[in-house]
């Protein structure tokens, strides 16, 4: 019997593990690794931040999701990958070998590329981690104004500023609020229409940016580039991205933006019997056809071409923007549509909850 192992609980392993359910994988036997048994829902972080949602709303739990796709799931941590033994090692000592592979990790932040990151930094990744953490963040706020630092120019790190603000900030007693975006500036890789009308609304609501970056963190402050010195009280890790050091070391060949180099079947670009679903746009429908297809020897399906997709940035409040290509717009309107687009999403995988 083949062996399928799922690493990750990214959207895409979500949504394959659907299929997986309406029609179970035949003559193979599917194991899920992932680090948590509960899934937060990525688009509802900074609403929870914001306080508009409880951390419970935006959870699923992934026991109930693996039993009815008849996956067996493994809560662990990766400690290795070995691609030569076609093997998954964990951090609890236990291997997990496979005949195909899927990875669908998301991203981490490397806490040791800035100085003192490890030491003084909340970092919101993991997920589960920085929502228990930010308790005591928001206890600190209510007794005192505290300067907090959000370290990224990317959408989580523009999304976590406006919550910050909203949950924490404003008024002769809040907290100010700052956005160290780095020397790519806001929203990197998006329309400088869009990444414009950003800085107008983070003006709007009174965060400063600076377009440097971070080189060190200390107890009292965040340490830019160019010299600047910014007095913090919290620091917070929200876009310096990597690779886990499991992924990294492991010998697939990666590719833009340090992702796992995939051809267009998903498939590695260096080893055909791993997938990943990577940024693919519907990502889940394709990987779950092509690693049935990959373990029953069929013709594997390639992902069609196309532009970026629409892009919903949650302001803290009932405020969105939205974009796609070079159009954008902004207001409440966005704001209720990005919500219910983002409860029909955490609606689909919570069918089990």
């Amino acid at each position: 019997m083949k062996r399928l192992v799922l690493l990750g609980d990214g959207a895409a392993h979500l949504q394959a593990l659907q299929d997986f359910a309406r029609e179970r994988v035949a003559a193979a036997e599917v194991t899920w690794v992932t680090p948590s048994s509960h899934w937060f829902c990525p688009p509802m972080l900074a609403g929870c931040v914001a306080g508009r949602y409880r951390a419970a709303d935006c959870q699923v739990s992934l026991a109930p999701m693996a039993a009815a796709a008849g996956v067996h799931l493994v809560e662990s941590p990766v400690a290795a990958l070995d691609l030569a033994s076609r093997c998954v090692r964990l951090a609890d000592g236990r291997a997990v070998g496979y005949d195909v592979l899927s990875l669908d990790t998301g991203p981490a932040i490397d806490r040791l590329r800035i100085e003192g990151a490890a030491e003084h930094a909340l970092s919101v990744r993991p997920v589960g981690r920085f929502v228990e953490l930010l308790e005591r963040l928001l206890d600190l706020a209510a007794r005192r104004p505290l300067d907090v630092v959000v370290i990224g120019g990317g959408q989580l790190a523009v999304e976590i500023a406006f919550a910050l603000e909203q949950r924490i900030g404003g008024g002769a007693t809040g907290a100010r609020i700052v956005l160290a975006a780095g020397r790519d500036g806001v929203l990197p890789g998006t329309s400088p229409r869009l990444a414009a009308r950003a800085l107008q609304r983070l003006a709007a609501r009174r965060i400063t940016v600076f377009h440097e970056d971070c080189v060190r963190i200390d107890a009292q402050a965040v340490h830019l580039a160019g010299g600047a010195r910014l007095a913090c009280d919290a620091p917070v890790l929200a876009d310096v991205v990597a690779l886990p050091p499991w992924l990294r070391d492991s010998g697939l060949a990666l590719g833009e933006g340090g992702l796992v180099a995939t051809l267009r079947t998903l498939q590695s670009s260096s080893h055909a019997e791993v997938f990943a679903a990577g940024a693919a746009r519907r990502g889940g429908e394709l990987l779950a056809q092509n690693l049935r297809r990959a373990l029953g020897g069929g013709q594997l399906v390639q992902q069609a071409l196309g532009t970026r997709g629409l892009r919903l940035i949650a302001e803290g409040d009932r405020r969105a923007i939205a974009a796609w290509r070079d159009w954008s717009a902004e207001g409440a309107w966005v704001g209720l549509w990005k919500e219910r687009r983002d409860r029909a999403f955490l609606a689909r995988h919570a069918a089990a909850r």
